[in-house]
């Protein structure tokens, strides 16, 4: 089975999609285009709610709403439409720096990732924000050495924490303890091929570096491969399991939704492409599902 685009008008940069099981609504961002999308199962009555700068990701929040990290922090709204009160701010210079990619993790602490905009140095970082039991905010950097912070997920069982870093190709793996929220023993879980000299969009020879990322009930992690028009599956060992391809050059994250979990989602971007390979690719920036064998993991919910 294909992907199918279920949107219509495509996002900028469209990222951070979740199945929320309780409304039955698939969310996404578009970083670009500053506003929260979520619509049906199919795509069905969609809708948008303008953001006052960048949302770079975002997760639903176990008392209601939405948890969201703008440009210059993060931020928690009541119920959709409502007004954002900042939770919290990382140092950071949000000139240069805004969150990307991030979810929560299995005990409700909300985790995004940054990206240094120049992409000159490997500044971006990896923070988790714990607001459980009505506790003040409390921040903690847990990763570093990055450019673009991407691919964060975590194994079935909560004992890895996978995060990548988009510009150097390269996802990283961290054993993990979820009660004292540690992370020890970092490896390369997958080191992908750069792009060649003098390639562009249309032209063979590139697979993509890897973008946003979902796990499956099995642990299999899906990356979506910026620029190279497919994700990659692999096994929990490393071993490439599948290559599926995508109907546009630029997928941006996978999801599993759907009331069984057994629908593939991913969001897409548009934003800065070449006018050839849109002309190609008008759907470039939407929304595709299809559906597939293996469940993935339910969304986390943010826990305040």
């Amino acid at each position: 089975m294909n992907f199918q685009a279920i949107t219509r008008a495509p996002s900028e940069l469209g990222e951070s999609p979740f199945w929320h099981p309780h409304e039955h609504l698939l969310y996404w961002v578009d970083i670009a285009g500053r506003k929260i999308m979520r619509a049906g199962a199919d795509g069905a009555t969609p809708q948008s709610w303008a953001m006052p700068s960048e949302p770079g990701c975002m997760a639903p929040a176990a008392s209601g709403g939405l948890v969201i990290a703008l440009r210059d922090g993060v931020y928690r709204a009541n119920a959709w439409g409502a007004e954002l009160r900042l939770l919290h701010r990382f140092a950071y210079d949000s000139s240069t720096t805004r969150f990307n990619d991030g979810k929560a993790d299995c005990l409700g602490r909300f985790w995004a990732g940054t990206i240094f905009e120049p992409r000159t140095t490997a500044a971006a970082e990896l923070f988790a924000l714990d607001c459980r039991d009505g506790r003040k905010p409390e921040g903690r950097r847990m990763a570093g050495n990055a450019t673009v912070a991407n691919g964060l997920a975590w194994s079935p069982d909560n004992t890895t924490v996978y995060w990548s870093d988009t510009k150097s190709h390269v996802i990283k793996a961290w054993d993990w303890d979820a009660q004292s929220n540690t992370m020890t023993k970092q490896r390369v879980f997958q080191r992908v091929p750069f792009k060649p000299d003098g390639w562009h969009s249309g032209m063979d020879g590139y697979g993509g570096r890897p973008d946003g990322a979902a796990v499956d009930v099995l642990g299999n992690y899906y990356a979506a491969m910026f620029e190279g028009r497919q994700l990659l599956k692999f096994a929990p060992t490393g071993e490439l399991l599948a290559e599926i391809p995508t109907p546009v050059q630029c997928p941006t994250m996978p999801c599993f939704g759907g009331d069984d979990l057994r629908t593939l989602y991913i969001t897409t971007s548009r934003e800065n492409r070449p006018a050839s390979e849109l002309a190609l690719m008008p759907q470039s920036g939407c929304v595709f599902s299809m559906r597939v064998d293996t469940p993935g993991l339910p969304v986390n919910f943010f826990r305040d």
